[in-house]
């Protein structure tokens, strides 16, 4: 998932006051995570990549040198490409998986990652859809309001294979369900108008080379 400005500058001066990882509070956390010193920047795929539009495999194998390198792997790659989220799929990867570094209403900081999500269903009176912005790293330079659940929570996984929950309100919630959506082959233009959608495909056909020049970029600043 991705944001106009990547990261607000008001999230940014928030970061570092209250971090949770992995769902649980902490101390103190580095503005980039590890991960991204670890990982190595993969392409991103595009909308129309066969990958993106079809249900992601579960993942079975837990605690594995493979799925540690592969979240690293994610990491830098959404860091690159400024984004807050990302998924397996958006690399290429058949494995239902994603990682995330994203900021909620109240300007708590939010890091880690999340395999076999599953949105949980919410009561409907309490039910409130909000609109807002969003983008994608796999739509690059394109972005759309849509209306997602004010708030939200998602069930999975960690990389160990311990269950994990995620609960968000807000740029978080909206997240949460961005990428859960990635991982059942949904993507958020598929959530607009007919429209919309020429407009959104129109507008990454427009900026996508400024967006991939600034990639690069960005992939320097990181060492990458």
């Amino acid at each position: 998932m991705a944001s106009r400005t990547a990261r607000s500058n008001e999230a940014n001066e928030k970061r570092d006051l209250r971090v949770r990882v992995l769902g649980e509070p902490v101390d103190a956390y580095p503005e980039v995570p590890p991960e991204v010193a670890r990982g190595t920047i993969r392409r991103i795929t595009v909308v129309g990549e066969p990958v993106l539009h079809r249900p992601c495999r579960k993942i079975t194998e837990f605690g594995t040198p493979e799925l540690a390198a592969l979240i690293d792997d994610m990491f830098a790659t959404m860091y690159g490409a400024e984004g807050v989220g990302l998924a397996a799929n958006q690399i290429d990867v058949d494995a239902a998986l994603f990682v995330y570094d994203c900021t909620d209403e109240d300007g708590v900081r939010h890091v880690g990652h999340l395999a076999n999500p599953e949105l949980e269903e919410s009561d409907p009176a309490e039910r409130r859809l909000v609109k807002g912005e969003e983008g994608c790293l796999s739509v690059p330079g394109a972005y759309m309001e849509v209306a997602r659940l004010e708030r939200a929570a998602v069930r999975g996984q960690d990389a160990t294979g311990a269950p994990l929950r995620l609960e968000g309100t807000g740029y978080f919630a909206r997240c949460l369900q961005h990428e859960t959506d990635h991982l059942y082959g949904g993507l958020y233009l598929d959530r607009l108008s007919s429209r919309g959608r020429k407009k959104a495909l129109k507008e990454m056909e427009e900026r996508a080379e400024e967006i991939f020049a600034r990639r690069t970029e960005v992939a320097g600043t990181l060492g990458k």
